[in-house]
């Protein structure tokens, strides 16, 4: 009896059995999302002749990807060489645009172009001013073959001469040292056959005002030393102008950013007329040739700002407009060139 109910006492003491714990159940794994690879045909747009048949390009590839696998098969056409258009009559396409983004299916077709042999920007940049400068001094120290040989190396008696030498070779310098230094090209070469076209322009348009400046029957201007000093005034003026601009614009751009922005004054105040045109660079360019007109009082300096100012209202004009398309809120009050003018 005293067995049996200390059994039962124990039997009641005893701990109650642990029901085993459920584990979590594992989360299912996410299927990886099938890539859409891309067929890419490159076709010849003169000839209509398949070049190349790219098989599983990647979505996010660039049109410059598509162009260094291009590259790859046809070594000689090397990226920079190379136009791509989704058109024969289209634009070409941007390095940066991206494959997937693209008004085109799985299967693409490329219209291939060649540019011809290219320059990167700074080349031409660079022969363009050197050309110039060294043009110019030719005719200054009056090199042989350049007039009658008894002004050979002979120095002029007017001082507006020498004054208009240090001025042209200020601004070329000037020039050289900004597209060492100062500016970010954002275009990456041009063809090499341009560079006859600028170079002859920049080159035979020195030596044309270099001649005349520097030839020893060349007469001062008619209003003498203060017509010198306003020319040299408004020249000084519009070259540190101009300099201050380039500033600008290459400090509203980061080193290697295609991002483009609207540029504003800043604390310095050549630059505050950003508030009234668009390509105050060009404006400034504009004046310096006004004030070397001025003070040389030469018809072929006169006539080569005439030129100058076409040309660089044509580049302003389109400045303005690329600047409008991009920026809803860019500012209406800016002109192009010219303050309410132009």
């Amino acid at each position: 009896m005293d067995i049996l109910a200390l059994e039962a006492k124990k039997t009641n003491g005893a701990e109650p059995e642990k029901k085993p714990t459920s584990r979590p159940k594992p989360k299912p794994q996410k299927k990886a999302k099938r890539i859409v690879y891309f067929e890419v045909e490159i076709v010849d747009l003169k000839t209509k002749e398949k070049l190349l048949l790219l098989d599983k390009v990647e979505p996010t590839s660039t049109v410059l990807d598509i162009k260094a696998l291009f590259h790859k098969s046809y070594p000689k056409w090397y990226p920079a060489r190379q136009a791509l258009c989704l058109d024969p009559k289209a634009k070409c396409l941007r390095d940066e645009e991206v494959l997937q983004t693209l008004p085109v299916g799985t299967t693409a077709s490329f219209y291939f172009s060649d540019l011809g042999p290219q320059l990167t920007w700074g080349t031409v940049f660079l022969a363009e001013c050197l050309g110039p400068l060294i043009l110019y001094l030719m005719f200054y120290f009056r090199l042989p073959f350049i007039y009658s040989p008894k002004y050979d190396f002979t120095s002029s008696k007017h001082w507006v001469v020498h004054l208009a030498c240090m001025c042209h070779s200020f601004h070329y310098i000037k020039r050289v040292l900004e597209t060492l230094f100062v500016h970010r090209i954002s275009h990456g070469t041009m063809p090499l056959r341009n560079i006859f076209k600028n170079c002859g322009y920049y080159w035979c348009s020195a030596a044309w005002m270099a001649y005349y400046i520097n030839h020893p029957l060349y007469t001062t201007p008619f209003y003498g030393q203060q017509q010198v000093n306003t020319g040299l005034y408004i020249f000084l003026f519009c070259q540190i102008g101009n300099f201050s601009i380039h500033v600008a614009l290459r400090n509203l751009k980061p080193p290697g950013s295609k991002v483009k922005k609207i540029p504003y004054p800043t604390k310095n105040p050549f630059t505050w007329i950003f508030w009234l045109v668009s390509c105050p660079n060009y404006t400034y360019e504009l004046g310096s040739w006004i004030g070397f007109t001025v003070m040389t009082q030469c018809v072929p300096v006169a006539f080569f700002t005439l030129v100058a100012f076409i040309q660089m209202t044509v580049w302003a004009k389109g400045k303005h407009r690329s600047y409008l398309k991009e920026f809803r809120d860019y500012p209406t009050l800016r002109s192009s060139i010219l303050p309410f003018i132009l």
